[in-house]
């Protein structure tokens, strides 16, 4: 059956397409080759930049790579014989995100340099309406593939703006400060800044780590993959993906295990002994041991991080910055150390992602205002009540101990399957029913009242200001795979084209 068309005429300037998606970064581009498998193939990727990549276009820091295998932090549709290391380098793997749009011929759908500035669904059409930087576009279908870790957290503390030396986020790396014999400040102890502080390390003159809470770093299983084994993987595929097998059975068991807190706690005794064996000194050790169990935060692979803080020129500050006056960075507990440069390995914005003030729903309102009233949810991680034809990747409840991209590529599968839906019915709207949403995200918070996510003592990025999780997934990877493997139209309200 036929696009159902939209006969409203199109004010002067104009660019239609039946789906839309807005980012170029993994998720975005595995969208894009979805959506053509899938035999759509009337639809444009909006970027704000001027090339694709994403998080690992944006994130250039030193030492920055994947935190879980590549041979699974890949596309399934392009799996690739080639990576160098079992957890390969930003550089990498840009290079194959650049690999794929070539090989799939994507440039002609890509519209570089063009930021969504909002995009409001319009009753009387029947369409999304996307006013961008470039110019109006409209869609009837919009998948919003912006990404989790997109927008920096940087703290706002009295006497940062006063700060005489060079500050900048990690995800925003300055390559035109020199580090060389400075004095630097390292603010935050999470995935980006384990990365960067052993590489940085050796070259400045003092390094301080400023550690909120300490967290829990267990061995990162990384090799070089020898010249011989990639020749294998390419010319005997049935080898790689059972590598990549063995690395996806290890990730599932990993999940299965944070489910109960009873059980995460049997990982304490690898945190432990890393810290023996790594930190000689028990001052420090004690400052580096967590009071929480493994897993409610998120685990922090690194054979490196650990050593570098006991160098001579390394200095564990353990506490929370408060402020800064001049060139001094106060501690929480009133501890003042002078630096030259500030590094804010501080994070993402999760709890009110910048994507949010930008959707305007059926109703009128901004996704940011429902979810600062009710906390993020969504209907498996991907729709949401008000928003007919709109589709959310990597959105509420969906992170687990795997690769996000797998994931993201289990709801494109969904998401692919509701559109052809819609066009093989003559559906102009699909939104998903308020009952099926209220069920569905009242059982992932009661599944996660007893994973170690909720009760394993921690504060962490999971919990809102609510206290509500909104981040992890409470069951397997298998459940979650099942629940997006077809459409549940009987779960969403339809409105059928207009004859």
């Amino acid at each position: 059956m036929a696009i159902p068309a939209d006969d409203t005429p199109a004010p002067a300037g104009e660019q239609h397409a039946h789906v839309i998606v807005i980012g170029a970064g993994l998720s975005g581009i595995a969208a894009a080759v979805k959506l053509r498998r899938g035999g759509i193939t009337d639809f444009l990727v909006l970027e704000k930049a001027d090339r694709v990549g994403g998080t690992w276009r944006e994130n250039t820091y030193p030492g920055c790579a994947v935190d879980i295998p590549s041979s699974i932090y890949s596309f399934s549709f392009h799996p690739n014989p080639g990576w160098s290391r079992n957890f390969v380098g930003q550089p990498e793997l840009l290079s194959y995100i650049e690999d794929t749009v070539e090989k799939f011929r994507l440039a002609p759908a890509l519209r570089f340099g063009t930021e969504l500035l909002e995009a409001a669904w319009s009753g009387d059409r029947r369409r999304w309406i996307l006013d961008t930087s470039r110019g109006r576009f409209v869609a009837q279908h919009v998948i919003f593939a912006s990404g989790l870790l997109h927008e920096p957290a940087i703290p706002s503390l009295p006497g940062l703006d006063g700060f005489p030396g060079d500050t900048f986020h990690s995800a925003r790396w300055n390559h035109d400060v020199d580090l060389t014999g400075k004095r630097v400040a390292v603010i935050g102890t999470g995935c980006s800044a384990i990365q960067l502080v052993p590489e940085i390390q050796p070259q400045v003159r003092q390094l301080y780590v400023f550690q909120r809470t300490a967290a829990w770093v267990i061995p990162r299983l990384d090799f070089r993959v020898p010249r011989p084994v990639q020749r294998l993987f390419r010319h005997v595929p049935v080898t790689q993906r059972l590598f990549r097998g063995v690395c996806d059975g290890f990730l599932k068991t990993l999940a299965l295990i944070m489910r109960r807190r009873s059980v995460a706690r049997l990982l304490t005794p690898v945190g432990k002994g890393l810290l023996r064996r790594q930190v000689p000194d028990p001052e420090l050790r004690a400052q580096l041991t967590p009071d929480f169990t493994v897993g409610c935060k998120r685990l922090l692979l690194s054979n490196t991080y650990l050593p570098a803080l006991t160098r001579p020129n390394a200095r564990l500050v353990p506490h929370a910055l408060a402020g800064a006056d001049g060139s001094e960075l106060i501690a929480a507990n009133g501890e003042r150390v002078e630096v030259d440069v500030v590094v804010f390995g501080s994070g993402f914005e999760m709890r009110h992602p910048p994507i949010a003030t930008r959707i305007r729903g059926r109703d009128g309102r901004l996704l940011s205002e429902t979810w600062k009233t009710k906390s993020p949810e969504a209907y498996r991680a991907t729709t949401l009540p008000a928003l007919p034809n709109a589709y959310l990747l990597l959105g509420p409840n969906i992170v687990m101990y795997n690769s996000l991209l797998a994931l993201a590529e289990a709801q494109l599968d969904y998401v692919v399957d509701a559109i052809r839906t819609a066009r093989a019915r003559g559906i102009d709207a699909l939104e998903i029913r308020p009952e099926p949403f209220r069920s569905f995200n009242d059982e992932v918070q009661r599944g996660l009242a007893s994973t170690v996510y909720n009760t394993g003592g921690c504060s962490s990025v999971y919990l809102d200001e609510n206290g509500k999780n909104f981040v992890t997934w409470p069951w397997s990877t298998k459940r979650m795979r099942n629940g997006l493997a077809r459409f549940d139209i009987e779960n969403y309200a339809t409105t059928p084209a207009e004859r």
